[in-house]
């Protein structure tokens, strides 16, 4: 019996021990088979990003449709457009979307709310893509009186046109000014219910097929309105993905320089033009001209707005919406809602 048992247990370990073998050749061979995935590269976000753009016309719309951003970032990048800026800042407010292409205007009524949002990259400095465009009666700034104009409220475009009647002296109050998004602005210029809108692409264009400039971004600019396009992040994504933003940053910057180095040849490139139209709705032959209407800092120029005027820029633009009834305090400072970490100039 004793000899017996012996042998059975001599069996039973011999068929544990080839079983042991079976299992660690087959998960040699798997991990040979499936080898492990390469480190993430610096920068990459793990999970997909959502990023917030509007139609606005400027050359990084070409890296954007060129799936540039999300080559150097090594992350998947979720693009969701969005009509205004007050939208965009109610999807960042509630976290679904970290990053936003907004104007100005609404970013400093969203700072002056102390929202945890920052301003990271400056995409244009405002100029003729951005204007207000009327019925061909109304001739001068005093047309204006008595006439319904329509405008996207807390936005940039709604800054530039107050800004305007103060500079013509007109009371505010004395105008029609109604709050409709760029997509209703068009249903209401065809119909006949609105004299003209302050507004952006593909809508300005559209407008100008029947209406005429009264001014743009670009002079009110002068009488001491800037106005900017810009992106902004919440502050603790800021934190945590900092390569993110930086190459992110370059990515937007170097799309502006190969505008700069050669603006005609850039306009004239005909897949340029199809993703830029592609992306924000404007007509091809508009292009060349919107993109000629604003100013696009390289990163040394980011460094110096961020560090410099920008922040003192936002405030004025919120004392003024406060004066004007549309946000309710202003901060002492803006500087805190402005991080210039991540457009550092190359080779510094």
């Amino acid at each position: 019996m004793g000899s017996k048992r012996s042998s059975k247990i001599k069996v039973s370990l011999i068929l544990l021990g080839f079983a042991a073998l079976t299992i660690a050749t087959f998960a040699f061979q798997g991990t040979q088979q499936e080898p492990a995935a390469s480190a993430p590269q610096a920068g990459n976000v793990q999970e997909p990003v959502v990023v917030a753009y509007q139609t606005g016309v400027d050359p990084s719309k070409v890296a954007q449709a060129e799936g540039r951003y999300e080559a150097a970032t090594g992350t998947q990048i979720t693009w969701r457009k969005f009509d205004s800026g007050a939208d965009v800042i109610a999807a960042v407010a509630s976290g679904d979307v970290p990053i936003g292409n907004i104007g100005s205007s609404p970013f400093a009524a969203a700072a002056s709310r102390n929202l945890p949002i920052e301003a990271f990259f400056i995409v244009s400095v405002l100029g003729q893509s951005e204007a207000l465009v009327t019925r061909p009666d109304i001739k001068t700034p005093q047309d204006l009186i008595g006439k319904k104009i329509a405008v996207p409220f807390v936005s940039t475009t709604h800054y530039s046109l107050l800004s305007a009647l103060k500079h013509w002296n007109i009371d505010a109050k004395r105008v029609n000014i109604i709050n409709l998004r760029p997509p209703e602005i068009t249903g209401a210029w065809e119909r006949g219910d609105i004299d003209g809108a302050y507004v952006w692409e593909p809508v300005l264009s559209s407008l100008k097929n029947g209406g005429q400039v009264l001014t743009s971004s670009e002079e009110v600019g002068t009488w001491g309105a800037p106005t900017y396009d810009i992106w902004i992040v919440r502050k603790d994504f800021a934190k945590q993905h900092p390569e993110f933003l930086r190459r992110f940053a370059e990515v937007t910057a170097d799309a502006g320089g190969q505008y700069r180095a050669d603006p005609k040849a850039f306009a004239a490139n005909e897949a340029n033009l199809k993703a830029i139209a592609g992306l924000t709705g404007s007509k091809t032959s508009d292009i060349a001209n919107l993109l000629a209407g604003n100013r696009y800092p390289d990163l040394a120029g980011q460094k110096a707005l961020l560090e410099g005027s920008f922040a003192s820029d936002i405030k004025k633009t919120a004392e003024f919406l406060r004066d004007q009834g549309k946000i309710d305090s202003v901060n002492d400072s803006y500087a805190g809602f402005v991080n210039a970490d991540f457009v550092q100039p190359k080779g510094q």
